[in-house]
Formats: C-alpha cells, sequence, structure tokens
C-alpha cells in the first residue's frame, strides 16, 4: 500500500524551525501498531494520521513510542496539509480526537488552535526535580499528566542542561520550565523523555497551561511565546477562559509517499 506523507515545520514561518510533524491522510485508520512503527521509523517528535469523519477528521498522534492524548503542533501542521495540499476550502476545521473534538481557523497568514485550558493547582516542589533541571524553580504547578516549574529570567530557561535520565525517573509524562520574556511576554521549554522525546521543539499542549498562567500573571488575555528550543518556536497566544487560542505559521519541507505492507503487519 502507498500512502501520502507530508513533513511541516509548525510553529515557525522558517523552514527547519518551529516542530517537525509528519501528517499521513488515510481513508481508514491503519492497524495501531503500523502506524506506530511508521512514526517510530520517522523518527520525528510526531507523527500524525486522519481519516475523514463526522463534518471533519479523526485524528490521532504518535511520538516515536508511544500514542499522546493531545499535541498542538502536529494538528497546526495536520490543518496546513489540509489548506495547502489537499485543497480544503473551509475557514474552520473539525478535529475529533482522544481528547475531543479540537478547532483549526485560518487566521490571515497564521492558523489558529482552539484547545480547552487545562487546569492546574500549585505543589511543592516535587523531590528530584531541582536536581533534575539543575536549578531550582520559584514555583511548581501540576496538571494531571505534566509539572510546570516557574523560574525568575529567560537566562534561567536559557541556560538549563537538564539530566534526562533522572526526568525519565519522575512521575510526569512532561515537565514544562517557564519564565517571563526578554521580547516576548513569557518563554518556555519542554522535557518529555518518558514518551521517547528528550526536549520537544514547540509544544500546544504545554502551553494549555502555560497560556491561563501567564494571563493571570501578567493581567492579559492577548500574549506573544516563544518556546526556546535549539529550533526556536513562536505562538501568538489567547486565554479565553475555558479555552486558549495558539496562531502560529507552518512550512511544508516535503512530500512524498511511504509503502507500507499492511497485510503482513496485521497478521503479526
Amino acid at each position: 500500500m502507498l500512502l501520502k506523507i507530508y513533513q511541516v515545520d509548525a510553529f515557525t514561518d522558517k523552514l527547519f524551525g518551529g516542530n517537525p510533524a509528519a501528517i499521513v491522510p488515510l481513508t481508514e485508520w491503519l492497524p495501531d501498531a503500523l502506524m506506530q512503527k511508521i512514526a517510530a521509523e520517522n523518527n520525528i517528535s510526531e507523527t500524525a494520521f486522519f481519516v475523514p469523519e463526522q463534518d471533519g477528521y479523526g485524528l490521532r498522534w504518535f511520538t516515536p513510542t508511544v500514542e499522546v492524548e493531545l499535541c498542538g503542533h502536529a494538528t497546526l501542521a495536520t490543518a496546513h496539509v489540509l489548506y495547502n495540499h489537499l485543497d480544503i476550502k473551509t475557514d474552520e476545521i473539525n478535529f475529533y480526537t482522544k481528547s475531543g473534538k479540537l478547532s483549526v481557523k485560518r487566521n490571515g497568514e497564521m492558523l489558529t488552535l482552539i484547545f480547552p485550558a487545562t487546569p492546574y493547582q500549585k505543589i511543592e516542589t516535587p523531590a528530584g526535580l531541582a536536581q533534575a533541571l539543575g536549578i531550582t524553580p520559584v514555583v511548581v504547578f501540576a496538571s494531571a499528566t505534566k509539572w510546570m516549574a516557574v523560574y525568575t529570567s529567560q537566562k534561567d530557561i536559557e541556560n538549563c542542561r537538564p539530566d534526562f535520565t533522572t526526568l525519565l525517573k519522575l512521575d510526569k509524562l512532561g515537565i514544562i520550565i517557564t519564565a517571563k520574556g526578554e521580547t516576548s511576554d513569557f518563554v518556555s521549554r519542554f522535557f518529555t523523555p518518558r514518551q521517547g522525546v528528550n526536549e520537544d521543539p514547540v509544544t500546544g499542549s504545554a502551553h494549555t497551561l502555560l497560556i491561563p498562567y501567564w494571563a493571570e500573571r501578567l493581567n492579559k488575555s492577548t500574549m506573544s511565546a516563544r518556546q526556546l528550543s535549539a529550533r526556536l518556536g513562536k505562538l501568538q497566544c489567547k486565554y479565553a477562559g475555558r479555552s486558549v487560542e495558539m496562531s502560529g505559521n507552518a512550512v511544508t519541507y516535503l512530500t512524498g509517499e511511504i509503502e507500507v505492507p499492511v497485510e503482513a503487519e496485521v497478521k503479526k
């Protein structure tokens, strides 16, 4: 079976920036094990698969090692493929996912993700976290799957050199570090070794915590954000109470075909 594949750099207007995602359009779902193997073969932070469904598309995301519940940059990249390569005309696309219905709107040259805001609460700094990050945070917050460590300055975020072996042993899937920005409202980085990606270049799901936190901290609902990975991601953010909006650009890196032996995989 031949499948189309696209690779898109999301949350950037420059090739080789932002966060790369592979996008595979389907007419029906492949076996889970096969989708996981394709994601492992692609060996980038996320591979997204989508199928036509209801008034939109079913959408699933895989890292090289696991399927994830929510992924922002690969959702943005999928919308980019639909608009720029598959000639979708609607101004808003609905995606049906393991995290519920998500929407993407065209916003001039940008695309805007509309995601639910993630609840979080203040906690004591977990044992081992400061050691793993190398710098003691000012305060730590927790959601169901992530810790968010807040620091004094952008320099703290830039200078962080995590011990990924130690992070791998901690009791959360992802670790956000963040501080007030120098040229943007806030900056962040995101580490998720338990999902097969030591540092994710740009992370929409992390911003579902970051946006509500910084909206309250800065007393503003519209903000600019940068994720300070080596590839650098840029987002325009809006807090709307129960939801957050994340706007960014995307650039196509490649289009091609992959050949997959579906029957052989199903028998395994």
